[in-house]
């Protein structure tokens, strides 16, 4: 961790003839950020009374506020307390190009929670762990995150506090809380200590201020902004060069060989499927509304081959269902918005309130998928992904969230069969195109993408369930019996 910038006292005359510069700098660097292809996130949390907003009000006031916004978290809105922690940041995010100012950011959220026993802080723990995997992923995705924490001693805190509270139009910023935290200074210094080492990192790190000289703190934030700008324009500048589809052998081979042991010739005549559909469609009402009772969402992932019946099954699902408890998302071609973004912001923003459903038709493993294979994303990339797939995850179920994925696997020979249907058919017509044909001839490289995919993101509380699909009755009917099987046991644990 670095120590505490301390910056000499500025006078009124030098401040005044170094801020039109500073103004101008700024201003500049919204320029160069426009075409560059990451965001900035400027992150000003501080001790008590350090200034934090005054500084994010001042550098407002200098910057062109049509390239910038400003988040400031507050208590929890019953939207977001829904949702997992995480979700409120996220949806904040601002795209390529643009600037965010949080004040206080999600650190002084986290601080909030000032545990005190055993448990409190092993909750303290887990949330830095997530903080710290967040600033991650951004970081890795080219984001520039600069973290600016404004130090004040006991004593400077005190002064400014009788300040503040001395002038009547500022005394309503000083609050009982305020000197609780003032004579509990020591503990809290502690805390904050803590919260920065575990989320200190070399590409998203703490820059220490000293913020008792309020002129010499307002030129240090704007010197570090401009520096760290400086130095990442030159290294992420420029978008990566394309990356090239290459073949890949298998990371883990068991993913494969399960992919490929499974029994798909599983006939059902039509008389058994629609007097057991009926059955498992009562049930699955009955455990969509138990869900919802105990306040608990449902996250269904589609994903499979071409043709393998996605949509029907969603549409067999959908009808146990009531239409307004639930939403199909379903995920194509990202849109210029969601490209501008980290790749988990367009998921992240559909994460369903508490007690509603959300049907993914394919996801998030599109990451490691078609982004895989078809070179939209680095190796060094996809590779990461597993592990950022399964954070993800992690942090729906641990909030509650039942993670339901289907793999619909279907055999080449069922695939061209319903392909050939599908051109033939006017009505279907619209279900097949070039892409499709092409992605059949890739058949051997995207099994093994998928082995992979079931062997590194099979977690016990989200687990891959593998359907055979060549029978679309039998697909359709597992998926129901699964989907009530899991939620049942997600609701009895």
């Amino acid at each position: 961790m670095p120590k505490a910038r301390a910056e000499q006292p500025l006078s009124k005359r030098d401040y005044e003839t170094r801020v039109p510069a500073m103004r101008e700098a700024l201003v500049q660097l919204q320029v160069a950020l426009q075409p560059a292809p990451f965001p900035v996130l400027l992150v000003i949390a501080g001790d008590d009374a350090s200034g934090r907003g005054e500084i994010v009000n001042i550098l407002n006031g200098w910057l062109d506020p049509r390239g910038v916004e400003t988040f400031a978290f507050h208590d929890l809105t019953d939207e977001e307390r829904e949702r997992p922690p995480m979700w409120r940041y996220w949806r904040s995010l601002p795209p390529r190009g643009r600037m965010a100012i949080y004040a206080g950011g999600w650190h002084t959220e986290a601080l909030a929670e000032d545990p005190h026993n055993t448990r409190e802080r092993a909750a303290f723990n887990e949330t830095l762990r997530h903080l710290a995997h967040f600033e991650g992923l951004l970081a890795a995705d080219g984001a520039l995150i600069v973290k600016i924490w404004l130090r004040l001693s006991q004593a400077d805190q005190g002064a400014r506090l009788r300040e503040l509270e001395a002038d009547p139009d500022t005394a309503w910023r000083v609050s009982a809380d305020d000197w609780k935290h003032h004579r509990d200074y020591e503990r809290r210094t502690r805390l904050a200590e803590k919260m920065r080492r575990a989320t200190h990192r070399s590409n998203a790190p703490w820059h220490l201020v000293e913020a008792a000289d309020v002129r010499s703190r307002n030129v240090a934030v704007a010197d570090l902004l401009l520096a760290r700008f400086h130095t990442h324009l030159r290294t992420h500048g420029k978008p990566a060069p394309a990356a090239r589809p290459r073949r890949a052998a298998p990371l883990r081979p068991a993913g494969l060989r399960r992919l490929r042991a499974l029994a798909l010739d599983q006939p059902l005549a039509e008389s058994v499927y629609e007097a057991k559909r009926d059955k498992w469609l009562g049930r699955l009402n009955r455990a969509v509304r138990a869900a919802a009772q105990q306040g608990r969402s449902i996250v269904w992932v589609f994903e499979g081959w071409d043709a393998a019946g996605k949509g029907g099954a969603i549409r067999r699902l959908t009808s146990a269902i009531d239409a307004r408890d639930y939403r199909v998302i379903p995920i194509a071609k990202p849109t210029d918005e969601e490209k501008s973004h980290h790749y988990l912001w367009r998921f992240w923003r559909h994460v369903p309130r508490a007690g509603r459903v959300t049907i993914y038709d394919r996801s998030w493993y599109g990451r490691v998928l078609v982004e895989r294979l078809e070179g939209f994303c680095t190796a060094a990339e996809w590779r990461r992904a597993y592990a950022e797939l399964n954070d993800f995850e992690a942090q729906l179920t641990e909030h509650g969230i039942i993670v339901v994925k289907f793999w619909l696997h279907l055999s080449p020979d069922e695939q061209l069969r319903r392909f050939r249907h599908r051109e033939a058919t006017a009505y279907k017509r619209h279900k097949i195109n070039a892409e499709d044909w092409r992605n059949r001839r890739q058949w051997g490289a995207y099994e093994i993408a998928v082995g992979d995919m079931l062997a590194l993101t099979h977690r016990l509380d989200a687990p891959w369930h593998l359907v055979p699909a060549d029978n679309k009755r039998f697909a359709r009917l597992e998926i129901l019996k699964v989907s009530c099987k899991q939620i049942a046991a997600a609701l009895e644990a």
